[in-house]
């Protein structure tokens, strides 16, 4: 006798059906997408609304420098918290963290493993015998096996291409803070220029042009000796204007690098440390060890280099194809079917040489944009070192300059009481002052702007204890409306 068979009908295959998918689709979850449109009105209103008063940038001053600013709004802002503050707001460091995010989702998929496939495929038999159902349901389930090592080659792939983008994020740090240290040098120059030369022309050129013009009056002098201070004194004020239209475009450069605008600078003092740093026995080969073993570009590149090689072993490995197992299950008219497939491809007519080849290419691209940032930063290193010795002796030279000027004028100072000379000697003494304070100030300016120069060849500041914020606090430093969104997940 034989067993009893229960007859499978359309409605019991469909109701199978709907369970597999629906136990398909509880298992994964599911992104939703929410729009998210960018008004460039409302950006630029918030942009141009930024101001260094911002409760977010506090909280990131306390948490950079170690300690609560011991004043808040800061009565007066250096290179230190500038610098600080361009990392809080500037969009370049946005770009750089949101470039590092996506390498860091491409490690995240790159570690991924493929999903099996699930293959139905029901069956009607339209000859079945009586007593036995028609339906003849099959499903098969494929499964990908990776072979060669494809998977870790691809994540090392993709965990040294996310490294080169953190370490991009210091590499666009430091060009923010060579911006702000461009921007802050020049403005306060800039003051000092002003301010030193409304004191020669102010103070001095128009007392010597008075003094000129009674002496004329009485003929103790010729008319070309009047003109001629008038002239000086005209020029001081030309030069006068033109510095402090210098002035005002440097205060627009710095609030472009902070990445506020420039309404924010206004009332805001700003001060810069002009005391000079221990580089004389910084050479150009201690430089080139520095800078090759720490400047983060150059790191970056090595880890762009490695993300190449992994590249070529990936497609390398891709010569031997993966292996798909595809066991699979009958019911056919009540026997019980099982089956077992195994599918690979043939590597006869394509052994992926072309990906190979551009692999391989990619990898000497790299290797060739290596040496030439290595050669690149070879070149800025000589040249800074150079700069910054002929600007430490124009420094020195000025110095003296300057010394010899004060001694002049004390002297003049202690004729002037003893009647051997008049006002108009101590003067001219004066505007000879106030010309070596000049060129002194030019020749601290050159130094600044040369060490700035040797600091961004190294992207270090020779200044050991200037702490301008971790790379980890500069990965993640959303402002307050501004945090970055991520899909969210959950069930559909």
């Amino acid at each position: 006798m034989k067993p009893h068979r229960r007859e499978y009908s359309a409605k019991d295959a469909g109701r199978f059906m709907k369970r597999v998918i629906l136990l398909a689709v509880c298992l994964a979850g599911c992104a939703r997408f929410e729009p998210q449109p960018i008004s460039p009105a409302r950006m630029a209103t918030e942009l141009d609304a930024r101001r260094l008063d911002d409760e977010g940038l506090k909280e990131f001053l306390e948490q950079n420098l170690g300690h609560e600013p011991e004043h808040w709004p800061l009565k007066s802002w250096d290179l230190k918290a500038l610098t600080l503050a361009a990392f809080y707001f500037h969009p370049t460091l946005d770009v750089a963290r949101a470039q590092w995010r996506v390498a860091q989702a491409g490690a995240r998929t790159a570690g991924g493993r493929p999903n099996p496939s699930l293959n139905l495929v029901p069956g009607y038999d339209f000859s079945a015998a009586n007593g036995l159902s028609p339906w003849i349901p099959f499903f098969s389930v494929d499964v990908s096996v990776e072979t060669a090592g494809k998977r870790g080659h691809r994540v090392a792939r993709a965990q040294h291409l996310s490294e080169s983008a953190w370490l991009n994020i210091a590499t666009v740090a430091w060009q923010a803070r060579s911006r702000v240290h461009a921007g802050l040098l020049d403005s306060v120059i800039a003051d000092r220029r002003a301010a030193l030369l409304e004191w020669q022309a102010g103070g001095v050129q128009e007392q010597i042009v008075k003094l000129l013009e009674q002496r004329l009056a009485v003929g103790g002098i010729s008319q070309p000796e009047l003109t001629a201070a008038r002239i000086a004194l005209n020029r001081t004020r030309l030069d006068l204007d033109d510095t402090k239209a210098k002035r005002a475009e440097a205060r627009m450069r710095l609030a472009e690098s902070l990445g506020v605008s420039g309404n924010a600078l206004e009332g805001l003092e700003l001060a810069f440390d002009f005391s000079e740093r221990a580089t004389d026995d910084l050479t150009s080969a201690e430089a080139r060890r520095l800078a090759l073993q720490g400047r983060p570009d150059i790191l970056s590149a090595l880890a762009a280099y490695a993300a190449a090689e992994a590249e070529l072993q990936l497609q390398i490995a891709r010569q031997y194809p993966d292996i798909h197992l595809s066991p699979g299950y009958q019911y056919d008219q009540g026997d019980n079917k099982w089956t077992l497939g195994v599918t690979f491809e043939l590597p006869v007519l394509n052994q992926n040489q072309g990906p190979i080849a551009e692999a391989n290419a990619r990898r000497e691209e790299a290797a060739a944009r290596f040496t030439a940032l290595q050669a690149r930063v070879i070149g800025e290193i000589d040249r800074a070192v150079a700069a910054h010795r002929t600007a430490q002796e124009r420094l020195v030279t000025t110095d003296a300059l300057l010394s010899a000027e004060r001694q002049q004028q004390q002297s003049v100072e202690a004729q002037l009481k003893a009647g051997a000379v008049d006002q108009l000697d101590l003067f001219n003494v004066q505007f000879e002052l106030g010309t070596a304070l000049l060129a002194q100030l030019d020749g601290q300016a050159k130094w600044q702007q040369s060490l700035g120069a040797l600091e961004d060849a190294l992207q270090r500041p020779m200044d050991s204890t200037e702490g301008t914020g971790s790379l980890s606090s500069l990965v993640d430093t959303p402002r307050r409306g501004s945090e970055p969104s991520t899909p969210k997940e959950g069930r559909p």
